[in-house]
């Protein structure tokens, strides 16, 4: 296991270098742009990329959601501001979950492991990973409603417990149409100058909406 694990993290550093090689200006930029954070710059390089822009916004947004950092409200903001606010929020949505997705499986293949270890160790522990593989779901989908929330602490804690990997994209999918909505509409109405009160509604009763369909999903898979 040490061994494949040695060869997928080569093979990580190798894909990276592969890009640098390719475009070796592409690396650089994108992680100056990621440092600043600037929410209209951003979605002036996004859209420097014209025919392929929508492409290289799911990327982007895939990759921060991935490693964790920046905050995504970065990128669902952009998005919303280059294709529209619903356009631009399915997008991030998507690419977002994604995103989490790959960073679970990562996380989970280097690490879970060792937390197994560590977890054997403490009743408490044991107790709390037990909990996470029955209730994981409705943990991960109500965490992930809540706006501004980072990232990379709900993939952490989701890789490293017992819950699936289909409760975790579930979860991940149906909890961040809220959140990404939320922070969204109110990034790009602030930016915009526009008001968006109605929107944020609809957004709240749609959560609303998500955590009774979460209830009934917890009740018929995990009882």
């Amino acid at each position: 296991m040490l061994i494949v694990k040695i060869v997928a993290a080569l093979l990580i550093v190798a894909l990276f270098g592969g890009i640098h090689l390719a475009a070796p200006e592409f690396l650089p930029e994108v992680f100056d742009l990621l440092s600043r954070g600037d929410i209209v710059e951003t979605a002036h390089y996004i859209n420097s990329y014209d025919s392929l822009a929508v492409v290289f916004a799911f990327l982007l947004t895939l990759f921060v959601n991935a490693i964790g950092f920046p905050p995504a409200i970065i990128f669902s903001t952009a998005n919303t501001l280059i294709f529209g606010i619903v356009p631009g929020i399915v997008l991030s949505v998507i690419a977002e979950t994604v995103g989490v997705t790959i960073s679970f499986v990562l996380l989970r293949f280097f690490f879970r492991d060792s937390a197994r270890k560590i977890i054997a160790r403490s009743k408490r522990l044991q107790s709390v990973d037990k909990y996470s593989s029955k209730n994981g779901f409705t943990v991960m989908l109500i965490a992930r409603m809540v706006p501004y929330v980072p990232s990379g602490i709900l993939n952490a804690a989701g890789a490293l417990s017992s819950m699936s990997m289909r409760d975790y994209f579930l979860a991940s999918l149906v909890g961040k149409f809220p959140s990404t909505g939320i922070e969204a509409i109110i990034g790009h109405d602030a930016i915009l100058h526009e008001e968006g009160f109605g929107r944020i509604i609809v957004v709240v009763i749609f959560a609303i909406v998500l955590i009774a369909w979460a209830w009934w999903y917890q009740k018929k898979h995990h009882h």
